[in-house]
């Protein structure tokens, strides 16, 4: 068929086949085009040709090449090279694995090898496997002997900064004079010592030209301290608590506190824990880290100190004049002080009694808080009955809900009668009137205490020269 009979069909099926047919055909020959196109690459094998060297000698080359690579390793020279249209094969006996990857990476980056077929055979030889590893160590210590010179000089200067750094953080005559807090110029003696033995590692690092591995070292200590850090968190607050609490001291030794629930006779701070007398003479120890925290109640910073009591006069009597009364007779007591001068107010009004609420003011350095307020009770106590004020007694009021029946008598037997003994107790000694009315204060602790304190190798932070909060 001509071209113009050809032209002139394909104008009359186009003219006669409708548009939507010729659409699918076409997508019909190109979906076909393509699934041909992909049938062709599926089977995996390399799509570009192997171009290959002109003339019946490339094997050959390829086999020498690899042959005289192979000669120039110890280990690889009873290996046998085969080549044949590009394909490598080696054959032979080899000490291990390694060896053999070794040789077959080899054999594939050579010039015009295809491919490189593995018959090698693993002798897994001990005595092939354990030359390489001896010679190995041979080498090292050849190399460590003639380095020896140079390891023993960076010693010998770590040895010497790290020992100056020593004599230095030791000098605490030094210390003291730049800080009077003793904690603090032992901390910074600490501090010397750590920063000399750094500094000497890193000279001597220097010298053997290993300044890499002082950066692994400094990166390994930094996560190690990390670490320990959140393992010893406790300790390190109670650390941090001790150095503010030697900077702003919140109490001096020998005073009365009240730290939480804990009171006592400060003794000492220590760098650990801040030592209480117990008013029972027993040492009590509170971590430092609790005292920075806690709320802490001064009884000696403030030597005036106020007490107060509650007695209780009869519904029907006078509150005001009871008020009077009262006051008049811790007036006249020595340890009340005029001012501020006692008062008095009305506490609150019940059924049978009305309680008034005393208050006066002592001075803790001449009288003692416990006997002052038991003896003003007393005081104050005389004075209202002795006025005629009744203080009330507690009443019961008893309920019966249901009529006892009548209780026929009961036949008690007449038991003879015995005669009380006397009491074989003797009498309480009457103790003198100026005992009973002695309100100094009790140095029994504050002796205590200062036998504490006089222990002067014992430490103690505590210093009256430091700003106190």
């Amino acid at each position: 068929m001509t071209p113009s009979k050809i032209s002139v069909a394909v104008r009359t099926f186009a003219s006669t086949t409708p548009l939507h047919l010729l659409l699918a055909l076409a997508l019909f020959l190109a979906t076909g085009a393509s699934s041909l196109a992909l049938a062709q690459q599926g089977n995996g094998e390399p799509t570009g040709t192997i171009t290959l060297e002109p003339g019946a000698e490339s094997d050959k080359l390829i086999a020498q090449r690899i042959t005289s690579i192979f000669e120039q390793i110890p280990q690889f020279e009873s290996l046998q090279v085969d080549v044949n249209s590009g394909v490598v094969a080696l054959s032979g006996q080899i000490a291990n694995e390694a060896q053999a990857q070794r040789a077959l990476k080899l054999s594939e980056r050579v010039e015009g090898a295809i491919a490189v077929d593995d018959r090698i055979v693993r002798t897994l030889d001990l005595q092939d496997n354990l030359n390489p590893l001896w010679d190995s160590l041979q080498n090292s210590l050849r190399e460590w002997i003639r380095a020896l010179p140079l390891l023993l000089v960076a010693l010998a200067i770590f040895i010497i900064v790290a020992f100056a750094g020593h004599r230095l953080a030791g000098h605490t005559p030094l210390w003291s004079r730049i800080t009077k807090n003793p904690f603090l110029a032992e901390l910074a003696g600490h501090a010397v010592r750590l920063v000399t033995i750094l500094l000497g590692l890193l000279l001597a690092l220097n010298i053997l030209g290993a300044t890499a591995l002082m950066g692994t070292l400094l990166g390994g200590a930094g996560v190690l301290g990390l670490a320990i850090s959140f393992a010893v968190k406790d300790s390190m607050e109670n650390y941090i608590s001790s150095i503010m609490l030697s900077i702003r001291q919140p109490f001096r030794a020998q005073e009365h506190v009240l730290i939480n629930d804990y009171e006592g006779v400060v003794v000492r701070l220590t760098s650990r824990s801040t030592v209480l007398m117990t008013l029972e003479g027993n040492h009590l120890r509170i971590p430092n880290a609790t005292v920075f925290k806690a709320v802490i109640l001064n009884y000696s910073r403030n030597p005036q100190r106020r007490f107060d009591f509650v007695l209780g006069v009869d519904a029907e009597d006078d509150p005001a004049l009871a008020i009077q009364v009262g006051l008049v007779a811790l007036q006249q007591l020595d340890w009340v002080l005029d001012e501020p001068e006692p008062n008095g107010i009305i506490e609150s009004v019940g059924d049978s009694n009305i309680l008034i609420k005393f208050m006066a003011w002592i001075d803790q350095r001449e009288s003692d808080y416990g006997k002052a307020r038991s003896l003003s009770i007393r005081a104050a106590k005389n004075a209202l009955e002795t006025q005629g004020f009744t203080l009330p007694e507690p009443i019961y009021r008893l309920r019966f809900d249901q009529t006892p029946a009548t209780l026929a008598p009961i036949d008690v037997p007449e038991q003879p009668m015995q005669t009380q003994e006397p009491s074989k107790t003797p009498p309480p000694s009457e103790l003198p009137t100026e005992e009973l009315l002695d309100v100094r204060p009790d140095t029994h602790i504050s002796r205590q205490v200062r036998e504490e304190r006089s222990d002067t190798a014992a430490e103690d932070l505590l210093d009256d020269t430091r700003p106190i909060e």
